[in-house]
């Protein structure tokens, strides 16, 4: 490019002009590859960060939980070994210590498979154990007197895993806000699809305080969703109480493949439409819930989304 000095008041002219505009937009666009390609590189090096303290925790928790425990299992074993024959009665003895000791591993081995993936997610979905957990903190809430209603459709197409897991995480710290901080009478949970999946927990509790300090759990529940390519927001909800909204946006394979407005929820003038038309033929039906207490639940049309009040 060769470029020359201009007298004072001297204008572009057409030409001039154009061939700014041009290389205007060939250095925007420039600019623009380059930032992205700045924020891949940072996405990517906080996917390894992730992934390598992930696998700390597990060679910490491997190494130094069950690791010694089951070596002392191993001489425990041989010790049992040669008292059978001599003492059956101190034999039998270690064996019950040795029981108690095994219980303890399996319950830490769980632990470890619970935090990879909750395994209520493979054995009920994603709706069935939103509803599961609003039973726990409903059964949790004990005199508190959550009242919890989960509205989510009836059927839901396979999600993709890290989106299953960041909705039933964000859900579970939310519940457990309503429970612990609330003081709320009532906390409603719901879910939807379009291009991605939404999930929102709102309570008539107190609110958020004045001078709001967002802690760990509410770090972690934006910090799921922002992974993601999503978003998390915890605001005020009105007339009072407190509102969490996240969007977990869903792979253009899936949208493609999977999405149809069957999946998604009605709107809320649709649904009270829907409710008063049918709420003199409900049906109550008992439901077996957590720990062997029951959860009650409406059931309404059959096409429609599930709403179940635990």
């Amino acid at each position: 490019m060769l470029l020359a000095p201009r007298t004072r008041g001297e204008s572009f002219t057409p030409a001039d002009r154009r061939l700014l505009d041009d290389l205007a937009r060939q250095a925007g666009i420039a600019a623009h590859a380059v930032r992205l390609t700045t924020e891949l590189q940072r996405a990517r090096e906080r996917l390894v960060t992730t992934r390598e303290e992930e696998r700390r925790r597990l060679r910490r928790d491997l190494h130094d939980g069950l690791g010694p425990t089951l070596a002392a299992l191993n001489l425990q074993a041989g010790a049992v070994r040669a008292l059978i024959p001599q003492d059956p009665a101190q034999a039998s003895a270690l064996v019950a210590e040795w029981r108690t000791t095994l219980r303890a591993v399996i319950a830490d081995i769980r632990r470890l498979v619970y935090a990879l993936r909750p395994p209520a997610l493979d054995e009920l979905g994603l709706v069935g154990a939103l509803r599961e957990q609003a039973a726990q903190y409903s059964t949790h809430a004990g005199t508190n007197g959550v009242q919890m209603a989960l509205e989510a459709p009836d059927h839901l197409p396979q999600l993709p895993a890290a989106v299953e897991v960041a909705a039933y995480r964000i859900a579970q710290e939310a519940l457990a806000n309503v429970v612990r901080h609330a003081q709320a009478h009532t906390c409603r949970l719901r879910l939807w699809l379009d291009d991605a999946l939404h999930l929102e927990i709102t309570d008539d509790g107190i609110g958020l305080p004045e001078e709001h300090r967002a802690g760990v759990g509410l770090l972690s529940m934006r910090e799921r969703a922002e992974e993601l390519g999503g978003s998390c927001i915890i605001e005020p909800a009105v007339p009072s109480g407190t509102r969490v909204s996240a969007r977990l946006p869903l792979p253009e394979d899936f949208l493609t493949d999977h999405l149809s407005e069957a999946h998604s929820l009605p709107s809320d003038d649709a649904q009270r439409s829907r409710d008063s038309g049918v709420s003199d033929g409900l049906s109550r039906s008992r439901e077996s819930g957590v720990g062997g207490r029951n959860t009650e639940v409406d059931s309404g049309v059959s096409d429609g989304p599930s709403r179940s009040r635990v």
